[in-house]
C-alpha cells in the first residue's frame, strides 16, 4: 500500500522507489504482485509517464485511510504522548492565525513532546482530510464533518465591512433591515460561511454577489472597500484585522443566526484520550479572545 500510494503521490515509479529507499524493480514487482492479485490495473504506464486509474484513485484512497489507522495505532501502542507524538490539525483560516497562537503555546507547555503540524483549508478540504486520515482532529463548523466525535468550542459572531463612502459607513451596528437590497460578499461555496451567507441575503432581502466570491477574507475586504458590495466577515477576523483596516469600516452584524459554531471534530472510531484536554486548551484561548465559549459537558 505504501508503494502503490507513493506512486500516486509522487508520479512514477522512479522517484517513488527512490523516497522509500527501495530498489525501482523490487517496488515494480511489488505493484504488480497486487494488480494480479486483484485483477486490475492500478496504473496506465507511458511514454508521457504514470497516470492513476480509477481503480486506482479507489484503492489510494482507501489505503491513505488504513496506512493511518496503521501509523496511529503504533503510535498509541509504542507512546504516552497525546495523538501518539504527532498531531495533524487542519484549521479554517479564518480561525487559525488567530485561535491557534495561544492554545499551541499552552499545548506545548503541558506536552512538550507533541509535534503539532497545522495546515490551514476550507471547509470541503477540512472534510476530505479528516475522512481520509490526512488530519488527526480539525477545527471547523460541525455541520459540514458527519461521523466526527464533536467538541463545541464557542459561537463566532459575524460583522460587516463596507466602504468608506457607503450609507452604513460608521454605524456602530447593522441589523437585517440595513441589508435589505444590498449586496452581500463573501468566500466561495467550499466554505461554511457562504452557505450562511446565503441564508442571511435570504432572510434580509439582500442578494449574495454572483460575480465575485472571495478567495480569502481579506480579498472581501477589498472588495467591499471599492464599494461593490458588503463583506461578511467572521469576529475574529473582523475584531483581530477588520477594525484596522483604513479602507473600511466595519460593524457587529445583530440579525439571528448570523454566527457560525465552531468545533473541534476528531473521526469517528478513533479513540483519543487526549481530545479533550486539546478542546478545552482551544476553549481556554477563546475565552481570552472573548468568545461565547460552548463548556464541555459536565
Amino acid at each position: 500500500m505504501e508503494y502503490i500510494v507513493a506512486v500516486h503521490e509522487l508520479g512514477g515509479f522512479g522517484l517513488a522507489a527512490q523516497a522509500l529507499h527501495v530498489s525501482q524493480p523490487s517496488l515494480s514487482n511489488q505493484i504488480a504482485t497486487v494488480e494480479a492479485d486483484l485483477g486490475v490495473r492500478l496504473f496506465e504506464r507511458g511514454r508521457g509517464g504514470v497516470r492513476t486509474t480509477a481503480k486506482g484513485l479507489e484503492f489510494v484512497m482507501r489505503a491513505r485511510r488504513i496506512l493511518s489507522d496503521v501509523e496511529n495505532l503504533r503510535a498509541v501502542m509504542t507512546s504516552d504522548v497525546p495523538f501518539g507524538g504527532r498531531l495533524r490539525l487542519g484549521v479554517l483560516p479564518s480561525i487559525g492565525p488567530y485561535l491557534l497562537p495561544q492554545a499551541v503555546r499552552a499545548l506545548h507547555a503541558a506536552e512538550p513532546d507533541l509535534r503539532v503540524i497545522v495546515r490551514e483549508e476550507n471547509t470541503q478540504n477540512l472534510d476530505e482530510g479528516i475522512r481520509h486520515g490526512r488530519f488527526d482532529a480539525i477545527i471547523s463548523t460541525p455541520e459540514d464533518h458527519p461521523n466526527t466525535v464533536q467538541h463545541p468550542l464557542f459561537v463566532e459572531p459575524l460583522w460587516v465591512a463596507v466602504a468608506r463612502d457607503h450609507r452604513l459607513a460608521g454605524a456602530a451596528r447593522v441589523s437585517g433591515a440595513d441589508l435589505a437590497g444590498q449586496r452581500l460578499l463573501t468566500l466561495d461555496t467550499g466554505h461554511r460561511l457562504a452557505r450562511i451567507v446565503y441564508g442571511i441575503a435570504g432572510g434580509s432581502g439582500a442578494i449574495v454577489s454572483d460575480d465575485y466570491e472571495g478567495t480569502s477574507l481579506d480579498s472581501v475586504v477589498l472588495m467591499a472597500a471599492t464599494g461593490a458590495g458588503i463583506g461578511i466577515l467572521p469576529d475574529l477576523f473582523a475584531r483581530r484585522q477588520g477594525v484596522h483596516r483604513s479602507e473600511v469600516h466595519v460593524a457587529p452584524l445583530v440579525l439571528d443566526d448570523a454566527s457560525r459554531v465552531i468545533s473541534l471534530l476528531v473521526p469517528a472510531g478513533r479513540t483519543e484520550r487526549a481530545a479533550p484536554l486539546l478542546a478545552d486548551t482551544l476553549r481556554q484561548s477563546a475565552r481570552a479572545l472573548d468568545l461565547q465559549v460552548i463548556d464541555a459537558p459536565a
